[in-house]
């Protein structure tokens, strides 16, 4: 059997390059491929909900666009064989081995959302993948109203996230992104109607994707992209999957909440109960007084009590 890489998918049907010929192939799925016998350990294997833990079982599978595979070209019909294990695996967007994930949030129409953006965070953390946060839209709000959503991000700069400001459409700041696509595979991930295809557009106009206007009767954007396709760019590639307006991050347990506030772990070691505190009703807690200082800022702590309600008041699941 020979070695591939899933780059475009439509149905059932999968376009792999041979990761030693480089020629792209046509190919389809083993009907038996689906059900996997997993163990415990298998990166397929995932907790889904708080009672039930990893362990052996058979589970249903299907390769998606960045997956490595095992094929079969010795007979007409290519058939794909086995999946090979994956670093990380997203379901919306449906892809997987990932290095790095584009955050495309627009500054209006959709608003910019610093709750999707600590809940994205949160997700980037969980599949260990490097966002990159791209504010797109800027030409269609105020200087001032720029300037201040530029002061408010900084805090997440200073995080180490890095952050680009553009204006698709112009073209504007497009040439300081290009560098960061080099030998890595890079998704596209925001909400519907920030203008993910527009920016792909720009940097990579000959592939002349079809966008669409924000509805203005809906009040957001109707998706445009028909398939997931990854696409050769500066030396890495781009995959442009379907936009989605709802994300959510699986915590089974309130205290895991704060494992994904690295701003706020460095902190804990200040409060009074350290790395056990919550940072909601414990006395001396660092992380509140440094909101209340505005060294951190409320926005984020207020995502973060939101984040650990919605955990505290989750349905169980069995």
């Amino acid at each position: 059997m020979k070695k591939g890489f899933i780059k475009k998918m439509i149905s059932n049907q999968y376009t792999l390059i041979d990761l030693e010929t480089k020629v792209e192939i046509i190919a389809q799925a083993r009907g038996k491929l689906r059900h996997m016998k997993l163990d415990e350990d298998s990166s397929f294997n995932r907790q889904l909900t708080k009672k039930t833990k990893k362990e052996t079982k058979i589970v249903t599978i299907s390769p998606k666009v960045g997956d490595y595979v095992l094929y079969d070209d010795s007979e007409e019909q290519i058939i794909i064989k086995e999946i090979l294990p994956r670093k990380n695996d997203l379901v919306r967007p449906d892809v997987c081995n990932i290095d790095q994930v584009l955050l495309v949030f627009s500054a209006i129409n959709p608003d910019f959302s610093f709750h999707l953006l600590d809940k994205f965070l949160i997700i980037m953390l969980q599949e260990h993948l490097a966002p990159v946060i791209v504010i797109s839209k800027i030409d269609l709000i105020s200087q001032e109203a720029l300037k201040r959503l530029k002061t408010d991000l900084i805090y997440y700069e200073s995080m180490g996230y890095e952050v680009y400001y553009v204006n698709s459409k112009q073209r504007i700041g497009i040439d300081t992104l290009t560098h960061i696509f080099k030998d890595k595979i890079t998704v596209l991930a925001g909400q519907t109607g920030v203008g993910k295809s527009t920016l792909l557009n720009a940097l990579m106009p000959e592939l002349g994707l079809k966008t669409q206007e924000i509805s203005m009767a809906l009040g957001r954007g109707k998706h445009t992209t028909r398939h997931t396709e990854l696409y050769l760019f500066n030396e890495g590639y781009i995959v442009d999957t379907p936009g989605f307006s709802k994300i959510e991050f699986v915590i089974f347990h309130v205290d895991e909440v704060k494992s994904y506030y690295p701003d706020f772990i460095e902190k804990s070691e200040q409060c009074k109960f350290k790395s056990k505190c919550l940072h909601l009703n414990e006395p001396s807690c660092e992380i509140k007084r440094l909101v209340e200082v505005q060294d951190i800022p409320l926005s984020r702590y207020e995502n973060y009590v939101q984040f650990c309600d919605e955990v505290k008041n989750q349905k169980e699941k069995y």
